[in-house]
């Protein structure tokens, strides 16, 4: 794709829903898909429910399907816990079967349960006449309990069946939005982000997050100490929360090697500040969208994998797009109050401008 088409594209998201990291001047490494979001892989699709009404609900869920909504076929999958402080369901069947058979969705902590019965009547709506229904579905979790009522459970069936048929290609919304509506990120506005990059072997990695994690002190923004620079607003001792991260990538790559991807994560999160505290769960999991049919048991199935030794551009795309959509949560998120009067601020950007001249970013 050439740099004006690239530039459009960016261009044509940011208008549609709002500034991200780059539209401020925030420089990051490597080269963005056309959307610079996780649908940059072909067949990927992210939906979305957003539950906010009067003042306490604040929370939603989120829906990322690795071959869309017309698509059954389960892709090879891994998945990687750095801190175990949270929940995603399903993983085990993950580690053993090596497929992710279904959707990822994410939502808040309390909210798991019902997320995952709606997931399986989902998926058993869609099963073909004569075929046995069965599924271990994937949900992720964060807590959104500062700004949302969630012991309401707020959110039901309905909710999930809706973030699933919305699920779109294109463009990805992002920060309060899905299951990162309630969400808070180093003490600002937090939320859902995305990003991808495309590595020089013709290969695309994309990365959604729902980010919840991480203290004012501890934000950096491309090198730049930005929550040192913005105290005022701080209002915890110890850090609560989680983040979850999808990886999406169509590179032939098989079940071990996807954990390697997943691996990789924590060190975008550690460019942003992240120490992984003990009251952060941070759980990720990748898939690859090659080697379709691979799950088919009628005959042995010839794969296609791409050599350890080609995997470091993989590897650093990851660090990279990981590192971009956690900050393009942040930008695209707005001031929230929610439950009990709580109130959240928003990354100013002006302030985040001037920090980047500061230091030189």
């Amino acid at each position: 794709m050439s740099a004006l088409r690239m530039a459009l594209s960016l261009a044509v998201a940011a208008t549609v829903f709002g500034q991200r990291a780059r539209d401020l001047g925030v420089p990051f490494e490597g080269s963005p898909g056309p959307l610079n979001a996780i649908t940059d892989v072909a067949g990927v699709e992210v939906g979305y429910s957003t539950l906010i009404r009067g003042e306490n609900v604040r929370t939603g869920v989120t829906a990322v399907l690795p071959r869309g909504r017309a698509g059954s076929d389960p892709v090879f999958a891994g998945w990687f816990s750095l801190n175990g402080n949270g929940e995603m369901t399903g993983t085990t069947w993950i580690e053993e079967g090596g497929f992710l058979e279904g959707p990822v969705m994410i939502t808040n902590t309390h909210s798991v349960g019902i997320v995952r019965d709606a997931v399986i009547q989902w998926m058993v709506r869609r099963a073909k006449p004569g075929q046995q229904a069965w599924a271990l579905p994937v949900v992720a979790e964060t807590y959104d309990g500062y700004l949302n009522d969630i012991n309401g459970f707020h959110v039901k069936a309905e909710h999930t069946l809706e973030a699933l048929d919305s699920a779109r290609p294109g463009p990805v919304q992002e920060g309060s939005v899905g299951g990162g509506t309630g969400m808070i990120c180093h003490e600002f506005k937090g939320g859902t982000g995305t990003s991808s990059r495309r590595t020089a072997g013709g290969y695309t990695v994309g990365v959604l997050v729902q980010c919840n994690y991480g203290r004012r002190s501890q934000l950096r923004i491309a090198g730049a100490p930005v929550g040192r620079e913005i105290p005022e607003g701080a209002f915890r001792q110890q850090e609560q929360g989680s983040i979850i991260v999808v990886v999406a990538t169509d590179a032939p790559l098989l079940p071990h090697q996807l954990k390697r991807l997943a691996r990789r994560v924590p060190l975008g999160l550690a460019r942003n500040g992240s120490v992984a505290g003990n009251g952060s769960g941070d759980i990720f999991v990748a898939f690859s969208t090659a080697n379709p049919q691979a799950s088919r048991a009628d005959e042995i199935r010839t794969l296609k994998m791409l050599p350890n030794e080609k995997m470091d551009a993989l590897f650093a795309a990851t660090v990279q797009a990981t590192e971009e959509a956690i900050i393009n949560a942040i930008v695209a998120a707005r001031d929230m109050t929610g439950a009990q009067g709580h109130r959240v601020p928003a990354l100013p950007h002006d302030r985040l401008r001037a920090i980047l001249r500061k230091y030189g970013r």
